[in-house]
């Protein structure tokens, strides 16, 4: 077993969902996006190291009916499958690295909240990028938030890279066209701050 992923697992065995800085009871950035940008209901969409957060059950709610949740911890995969109950069928759960996944299939919206950030070295950043660009459909929805350059250097103890809106492109605009851009605080439960910032692009 890795590093990262023992060091994920121990947190998703050790922290209740409200011990970690990333806890939303919902997620309205995200929610804001499907909703203004009207992504069918039987859109394939897949959420990178989605944990245990609530994106997944709001998304049901909404009648969503392909979804997949990736995560490398299957601690956190166990506890939102408990939580979730019978609606747990309804979602496809795959336990692995980002970085070793090869999807069977294309999706139409990759969404990411606080996971890319904590990939620091440039070959892994390309490899993500690698692993969006053909994992998407065309005309698909990338949806993407990390750590602003305003944000912390830290997180669950781990170094993460920070990004601008400048940094993003030189990753993704050859294959992407930006939609919107902008930075957003979010309160942890610790009641401190963390600037973030969030891109939305559509695949060309």
């Amino acid at each position: 077993m890795s590093d990262k992923k023992v060091h994920w697992e121990t947190v998703f065995t050790t922290k209740a969902e409200n011990e970690v800085s990333w806890y939303q009871k919902k997620p309205e950035t995200s929610l804001d996006f499907f909703k203004n940008n009207a992504i069918p209901k039987d859109a394939k969409i897949i959420d990178i190291g989605g944990g245990d957060s609530y994106l997944i059950d709001h998304l049901l709610e909404m009648g969503y009916t392909n979804l997949y949740l990736l995560d490398i911890s299957e601690n956190a995969i166990n506890r939102i499958k408990i939580r979730l109950g019978e609606k747990a069928s309804q979602v496809t759960f795959i336990v692995s690295d980002i970085l070793e996944y090869k999807p069977e299939i294309k999706f139409d919206v990759w969404h990411d909240r606080a996971s890319f950030h904590f990939l620091t070295l440039p070959e892994d950043i390309t490899t993500y990028s690698d692993i969006v660009i053909h994992s998407l459909n065309n005309k698909g929805y990338l949806f993407l938030g990390t750590f602003s350059e305003n944000g912390p250097l830290k997180c669950s103890g781990l170094e993460i890279s920070q990004y601008s809106e400048a940094k993003f492109e030189k990753l993704f605009a050859n294959d992407f066209d930006l939609q919107q851009s902008f930075t957003q605080d979010h309160e942890t439960p610790f009641d401190t701050v963390q600037n973030f910032i969030f891109c939305h692009y559509i695949k060309k």
